[in-house]
């Protein structure tokens, strides 16, 4: 019932803030050092998106080990269940395909749902229909999200309190943040711009995430 309270509250949350393709085998030397899988914010254009760039960009400058970029694959309006398939999905096929590198998922916002889903969710339901086994663990260096909003209402089930997971997360809400420090109705919009993409990057939570991740590779 948890992982329902996710998916439905996410979407809830975040609205009320403002075909999965086929993957050609690897080879060794398709495989990266590192692999950041990042699920972009609600209506940001595909790709990883801002705080997604940023976050990769900080990543390499921190490490002389090659970082590939996965941008999750989803429309990013308010449906997070298609977004957790793909992250999953593509996890798995890292772990299978691409045992050696270091998987680090990531999301901002709509995409931290997706995220939380992902290592939160231990069995198929209300959509989500791929969840991680157990052996995708060891392969992940570490977990970053951004402007959670899963956090503030349903933390049992959010990163940074998943068994497998938790210890390798970084959760970064930023000051005044709405979303992730809990809707205050009355302050919402007045505080909105805590939220944006510009806010995060600007506080250096971004670069503080990457340095999380750097130490851990």
């Amino acid at each position: 019932m948890r992982v329902k309270a996710v998916l439905s509250g996410a979407a809830t949350l975040m609205c009320a803030a403002a075909s999965i393709l086929p993957t050609a085998v690897a080879t060794a030397a398709d495989c990266p050092d590192v692999e950041v899988i990042f699920a972009r914010g609600r209506f940001e254009p595909p790709g990883i998106g801002r705080i997604g760039d940023a976050f990769v960009g900080a990543l390499r400058s921190k490490t002389p080990k090659s970082v590939g970029v996965y941008g999750v694959n989803y429309i990013a309006d308010w449906d997070i269940v298609p977004g957790a398939n793909d992250m999953s999905r593509h996890m798995q096929y890292m772990a299978t395909n691409c045992p050696n590198t270091r998987q680090v998922p990531g999301g901002y916002s709509l995409g931290a749902a997706v995220v939380d889903v992902v290592v939160g969710a231990t069995e198929s339901q209300f959509g989500f229909n791929n969840p991680l086994p157990p052996s995708v663990a060891p392969h992940v260096a570490a977990v970053a999200v951004f402007g959670n909003g899963t956090r503030s209402i349903f933390g049992p089930v959010s990163a940074a309190n998943s068994p497998l997971y938790g210890a390798k997360t970084i959760d970064q809400c930023n000051v005044d943040d709405p979303i992730c420090n809990g809707i205050d109705p009355n302050t919402l919009v007045g505080n909105w711009s805590s939220h944006l993409q510009d806010a995060y990057i600007d506080s250096g939570l971004v670069d503080q995430a990457a340095q999380f991740t750097a130490d851990r590779l």
